[in-house]
Order: structure tokens, then sequence, then C-alpha cells
């Protein structure tokens, strides 16, 4: 964890970049296998083809690794919300990056931060807010 404590957080502060490996064809039957989603365009290729999109990723796995990302930055207990939006398809031997910074500090030890997740180009796959209430220095 970069902070401890909601006086040591800035508006504007970045949160360390998370790169995950490359998304693999194997990961994508364990995820379908892992949340029940067969939808054949994440495993079979010809499904894919048929579609004009060839095999996708999971759009819920992105959201996960945004998901690992915040939780990698402020306890899982301390985040309230987390609000992604889906922006692009997700292919097989792309790598993922989140990255996230302050955008607001509110009353009550609350901040507001967003994340996104990119690919090597910099395409953001999907982007979001999240909400977290940071202790205070002085235990309120």
């Amino acid at each position: 964890m970069m902070w401890k404590y909601y006086e040591d957080i800035q508006v504007g502060d970045s949160f360390p970049k998370i790169s995950k490996d490359p998304i693999s064809r194997v990961q994508l039957v364990k995820y379908a296998g892992a949340s029940g989603d067969f939808n054949p365009l994440h495993t079979v290729e010809e499904a894919g083809e048929k579609a004009g999109t060839g095999i996708i990723a999971h759009g819920m796995l992105i959201m996960g690794m945004a998901a690992q990302g915040v939780t990698s930055w402020i306890p899982r207990k301390n985040v309230n919300s987390l609000q992604i939006r889906f922006r692009k398809m997700t292919y097989p031997g792309e790598r993922i990056h989140v990255t996230g910074r302050v955008i607001e500090k509110k009353e009550n030890n609350r901040i507001i931060s967003e994340v996104a997740a990119t690919n090597d180009e910099g395409e953001v796959k999907v982007s979001g807010t999240f909400e977290a209430i940071m202790p205070s220095k002085n235990g309120q």
C-alpha cells in the first residue's frame, strides 16, 4: 500500500502501475470454467471468425484485473464502490496494464479515484472510478 492515511493522499497522486502477463488461450479456457461463461467467442476460433472478431477475452476477466489493481493499492475493506465501463475488446496475446490516480478528496475520509486497464499500445480496455474510505491519523 502506498498510503495508509487519508491525510497522506493528495488529488493527482498516481497509484503504481500493475502489469499482467499476456492474455493466453489457456487463461481464457480456465476463466470460462471458473466463471461459467462458456460463450464460444472466448474459446472457439470458428465462433470468433463467424462473429468477425476472432477470439476475445471475457470483459469480466479484464474488469477483474482492474479490481485487482484497486485492491493492491487500497485495502479491500476500505473500498466502497467500483464502477467500470467496458471500452474495447481484448485479444489473446495482449498485455494489460492497470493504472489509477486520485481525482477527488471528500469529507469523512473518502477518496474518489479513477482506474484504467490498457494494453501495450495504450488502448483503454476498461475504465472507471472507485470510492474508498481511508483511516485518519487521528483515528476518525
